[in-house]
């Protein structure tokens, strides 16, 4: 489904990715793991369209996207949960999720998506009418993920879900990955700095450091890896 082949991207003089590649297959969970800075964040923007590689290619189902503006990259059907939820604090519920359908045009179509979102996060649609700002930092990261359904994906971009969560709220939270993989069919590409959590779920890994990637495979065979262990899964 996607293909990201030599990337390299450039912030000013800081070489922030050096010759990334990685395929993410139809169908599967995908996790990328590393330190803070390690360029995981970099590479979701670099496929989405809101930073321009220098060097390197990206495919989406075939199909070349490396300069395509974001807003092409959403409407092709790739969705990016951003680091830190990035709500609309003013906005309401409903209305952030309103703004996560605004490339589409099949009115029929988007009433089921709130409906199929609502029936996922229960309490969103309790909270509906209330500003985003005011909620909890877990509501918001189910608003964030229910907000990039709405534009109907069938590659998630998921990066770091699980920050500044309770322990409790981390499992919810990726049992709704599990749940949006199996049930729903969702491709998903996660970045996430809790690489126990990350390895859980997902089917293969990339370990990126320092702006390339270091090591990939089965993501079982990567938590059994010593270097792995050692350095993101605590000896």
């Amino acid at each position: 489904m996607l293909r990201v082949e030599n990337l390299d991207v450039f912030y000013g003089a800081i070489h922030a990715l050096r010759d990334v590649s990685l395929e993410v297959g139809e169908g599967e969970v995908v996790a990328m793991i590393g330190a803070n800075g390690a360029g995981k964040s970099t590479t979701l923007k670099a496929i989405s369209g809101l930073v321009r590689p220098k060097k390197g290619a990206i495919l989406y189902r075939g199909q070349p996207i490396t300069a395509l503006p974001a807003h092409r990259v959403v409407a092709l059907g790739v969705s990016q949960v951003p680091e830190g939820r990035r709500m609309f604090g003013n906005l309401t519920v409903q209305e952030n999720l309103e703004m996560g359908a605004y490339a589409r045009r099949d009115r029929a179509g988007i009433r089921a998506s709130f409906e199929a979102v609502y029936s996922k996060f229960p309490r969103l649609k309790d909270r509906r009418r209330q500003p985003a700002g005011t909620l909890s930092g877990g509501e918001q990261q189910m608003l964030a993920i229910g907000r990039a359904l709405m534009a109907k994906p069938r590659l998630l971009l998921l990066d770091e879900p699980s920050m500044g969560l309770s322990p409790l709220l981390v499992r919810e939270i990726f049992d709704t990955v599990r749940d949006l993989n199996r049930s729903d069919g969702v491709t998903i590409l996660l970045v996430e700095q809790n690489a126990h959590m990350a390895l859980q779920v997902a089917s293969r890994a990339y370990v990126m450091e320092t702006g390339h990637i270091v090591l990939s495979g089965p993501a079982a065979q990567l938590r059994n890896d010593p270097a792995v262990k050692a350095a993101y899964l605590g000896g």
